[in-house]
């Protein structure tokens, strides 16, 4: 969903990504110093039931981290191996996120249920994530999804937040969200792959129907004969 926003948001980020690029810092430096302050604020807070502050360290690293994409282009450092590097720090920034919070639920005592979601939203996120990894890598294309990882950093980290802050609820109904919006996101992956892989197998099946359709008038002949 936010991917039709991408585009303004380059623009944006494109003379901050000059700046830093300035300093001589490269693309994957950013991705793993974002995804290191990603890991330190969900690991050392959230545990701690400190989900205000938590949150707020996490979102100035994800933000930071941003700025890859951006350094990347002014710098012409693009490259295939950066993106695999994005994609993996991705992975492990979500994965800490999740499991800190999982924990600090968990040690509330009180909130085992939330703790399971937040579990069960994890998994669902890494799911969501190789399952578009894997279509790609067959040749099919995967990019729907009612909640993509962007729209998921947002939600579990402004429901954190606010928890956090005191407002009752709020991460409750943020985590069942969640869970809903990656069930379906999942199953929307894998409708959209099972139609291409469906139109793809057709032509095949035609193709071998009409190579055996002359055998098949043949032996109608030898039966009459």
């Amino acid at each position: 969903m936010l991917n039709k926003v991408r585009p303004a948001l380059g623009r944006v980020l494109t003379p901050i990504g000059k700046a830093v690029a300035r300093t001589g810092i490269t693309p994957n430096a950013v991705t793993i110093i974002g995804t290191v302050g990603v890991v330190a604020g969900a690991i050392g807070w959230f545990p701690h039931q400190e989900y205000f502050w938590g949150t707020m360290v996490i979102t100035a690293f994800v933000l930071f981290d941003m700025l890859d994409g951006a350094v990347a282009r002014v710098t012409g450092k693009i490259s295939k191996f950066g993106a695999f590097l994005d994609s993996t720090m991705d992975r492990i920034a979500d994965a800490a996120i999740f499991s800190g919070l999982m924990i600090g639920l968990y040690r509330e005592g009180d909130r085992d249920t939330l703790a399971a979601l937040a579990l069960y939203c994890m998994v669902a996120g890494v799911v969501t994530s190789y399952a578009k990894a894997r279509a790609e890598s067959l040749g099919y294309t995967c990019n729907v999804g009612i909640a993509e990882r962007a729209e998921r950093t947002i939600l579990v980290l402004v429901a954190t937040g606010l928890d956090g802050l005191g407002v009752p609820y709020v991460l409750a109904a943020g985590l069942v969200v969640l869970a809903v919006l990656s069930t379906i996101t999942v199953g929307q992956r894998l409708g959209t792959v099972y139609k291409q892989a469906q139109a793809e197998q057709k032509p095949k099946t035609e193709s071998q129907g009409s190579q055996e359709s002359p055998r098949t008038e043949e032996s109608s002949a030898e039966s009459r004969t």
